[in-house]
């Protein structure tokens, strides 16, 4: 009978493309995600949630990695260690998901349902988690190298856990799928609710994000189904995550594309070269202001005014306006008069007001102004618009 030290020394360490992938994609998700969790506010609330999500994907990967590799031996107690975290991949998808769109905090007291699961799971395994060196080696050698004998264990030994470890994948799956629908159908229901027919707007890139999120995590349940049916254990996962350092590369370069890093005016703007010295401000903030204050209703709204009330320069604010949503001040302020003169246009209480009353109502200086602004927002004159409603 072989000892443990002699199966272990029979446990091949490799490292080829694949292995370089994964680790690729281990580093840059650790290192965005870091990123993400450091550099954004308190009050994006949604990519924190986008940062703890790929700072597990990068964990899971960690363990892949390691059994691909064969490097597991070293460190067997960790086999395995990850399966509870898989069990949260969707649900940190589907909440950064709900974040971005709703503008909801995500919190364990309003979200706790979500995290049920993965850590019913994990209390599951607990004996599992305690075992010795010897039966983390015969779960890593059944699902990577079958071929090589594994230790002998006394024949009454204790095998209870396995009564859900073997459901674990579909458990997974059916996690995927659930999620999934959850995610098509928050996307559905928020761009049918708030469409805005302005490329720019920065609502129309939030549903573009979230639509590429949630094509992602399609892609991503196709490809965890394709080798969950084709491969008995866990011998096919390093192509998930090969998968998985594809999307960080895009995420990367995204994030990248949309860093003011390239831009020409970087070294020496107005913004760079204006010598400020107050803090600067988030779009956050100033959304907040604006809509709990309805501070575009009035006429004498003004990026000056605005920079007193929020205590920063007008620079500033015209700067995260400008990079956040790609749209200048009047256009972010007339976004909001936009969408409220659109109620109050097909709005019964408004009815007795002309068309002219209502743009003073929603803070617009003059009827023509009021006229091109919302042309520009909606593509059609107040009146196609009231016309095309009923």
């Amino acid at each position: 009978m072989q000892s443990i030290q002699q199966v272990i020394d029979q446990i091949p360490i490799r490292h080829n493309l694949v292995s370089y992938g994964i680790s690729l994609g281990i580093f840059l998700g650790v290192l965005l995600s870091l990123v993400i969790l450091i550099r954004a506010s308190k009050k994006s609330n949604a990519f924190k949630v986008y940062g703890w999500s790929l700072l597990i994907q990068s964990i899971i990967a960690m363990d892949i990695f390691l059994c691909y590799t064969g490097l597991i031996k070293y460190i067997p107690h960790l086999n395995d260690s990850t399966e509870p975290l898989v069990l949260l991949l969707a649900p940190s998808i589907y909440l950064f998901v709900q974040s971005l769109l709703e503008q909801t905090a995500i919190t364990i007291k309003k979200h706790w349902i979500h995290i049920v699961i993965p850590i019913a799971y994990f209390i599951s395994q607990l004996k599992f988690y305690f075992q010795p060196k010897s039966v983390k080696i015969n779960a890593y050698l059944g699902a990577y190298h079958p071929k090589i004998s594994s230790i002998q264990l006394p024949d009454d030994f204790d095998y209870s856990y396995h009564w859900i470890k073997d459901e674990l994948r579909w458990l997974i799956l059916g996690s995927f799928i659930f999620y999934i629908i959850l995610s098509i159908r928050l996307i559905a229901k928020h761009q049918a609710k708030k469409k805005v027919v302005n490329a720019e707007n920065i609502r129309l890139n939030k549903f573009n994000f979230s639509k590429n999120t949630a094509l992602g995590f399609l892609a991503f349940f196709i490809l965890v189904f394709i080798v969950f049916v084709n491969f008995d254990n866990d011998g096919g996962d390093h192509y998930i995550f090969i998968f998985h350092t594809i999307l960080v590369c895009i995420t990367s370069f995204v994030l990248l594309s949309e860093s003011r890093f390239f831009e020409n005016s970087w070294l020496a703007d107005k913004y760079e070269t204006s010598k400020i010295k107050d803090n600067p401000i988030f779009i956050e903030e100033i959304e907040t202001y604006v809509e709990t204050k309805q501070y575009y209703l009035q006429e004498s709204a003004s990026l000056k005014d605005l920079a007193k009330a929020l205590n920063t320069h007008p620079n500033y604010i015209s700067q995260t306006i400008n990079a956040s949503t790609h749209q200048n001040f009047n256009d972010f302020i007339n976004q909001y008069r936009i969408e409220i003169s659109k109620k109050r246009l097909l709005d019964k209480e408004y009815k007795h007001l002309t068309i002219e009353a209502i743009a003073h109502s929603v803070g617009f200086k003059s009827k023509a102004t009021f006229y091109n602004a919302f042309k520009k927002h909606v593509a059609v004159s107040p009146g196609a618009f009231i016309k095309l409603h009923k």
